[in-house]
């Protein structure tokens, strides 16, 4: 496990000093959420990749900026949208980002349902996709494709389902273990282990069953030494995604590293 945190969790501090932040604690990779404030297209990502590099951190490019492409809509537009090309043209960009700066992979999402006709919200995922993880093929870079709670593809069946529909050597999984124990039957430790050969990128958060909310750890209904016993037969980064805590995000990311890092958290059950 290469455990990281997102700087979406860090909204208020400029990236240079979120990272300084971060390797002072002991965290050895960082989810870069594209944003407005975070490293925004145009950015000289070759430069950034090295001051990560400077610092230990092991990059991983996240794509869920909330108001980037729209200022008035959350997430807006997506792959599901009548204006797809926008965000399919974003994605493309961060995978160019994510070869400058020497991360493995990109994250992303589907989007909320769009269409009232179920097949053409397919057609516009897998066709968008398609056309992101050509982009990802050329350069080595994977795709993490995340299931998202409230979106079109929410669930590990539906994520089976668009594996079924684009085969495709680079679309990969990124795993929120927290959306595991909001909406699936099975705990998060025995997902990992069954999608732990196409598995590129975690996100860490605890929640409680059916409640779409990222608390921190140790105040959910997570069993976490199962999950990073698991976790640590598993070389991918790991990042901790606490976005709502960024109103105190030193301690929140301390907190998260400590609880990870002790002893009754880290050991088997």
């Amino acid at each position: 496990m290469i455990l990281g945190y997102n700087t979406n969790g860090f909204a208020h501090h400029r990236l240079p000093d979120c990272l300084d932040v971060l390797a002072l604690l002991g965290y050895r990779a960082v989810g870069l959420t594209i944003d407005v404030h975070h490293a925004p297209p145009g950015t000289d990502y070759a430069a950034l990749g090295k001051e990560c590099a400077d610092r230990g951190l092991l990059p991983v490019v996240e794509t869920g900026a909330r108001f980037l492409l729209d200022p008035r809509r959350k997430h807006f537009p997506t792959l599901l949208s009548e204006q797809s090309e926008r965000r399919r043209c974003f994605l493309t960009d961060c995978v160019d980002a994510a070869a400058a700066l020497g991360a493995p992979c990109v994250s992303l999402w589907s989007g909320a349902a769009h269409a009232k006709d179920p097949y053409r919200d397919w057609d516009r995922l897998v066709e968008g996709l398609e056309t992101v993880c050509d982009r990802a093929d050329a350069l080595g870079i994977d795709i993490g494709f995340e299931p998202e709670p409230g979106m079109f593809v929410d669930t590990m069946a539906r994520f089976d389902e668009l594996r079924r529909r684009l085969s495709h050597p680079r679309l990969k999984l990124t795993l929120d273990v927290g959306h595991v124990r909001c909406l699936e039957d099975e705990s998060p430790e025995a997902v990992l282990r069954r999608y732990g050969d196409i598995l590129v990128n975690v996100h860490l958060d605890d929640h409680r069953k059916g409640v779409h909310d990222h608390l921190m750890l140790g105040e959910g209904e997570i069993d976490w030494p199962p999950v990073l016993a698991e976790l640590e037969t598993l070389d991918v980064p790991a990042t901790v995604e606490l976005s709502r805590h960024s109103h105190d995000a030193v301690a929140a990311a301390g907190g998260a590293h400590a609880f990870l890092t002790s002893t009754d958290a880290s050991r088997p059950a």
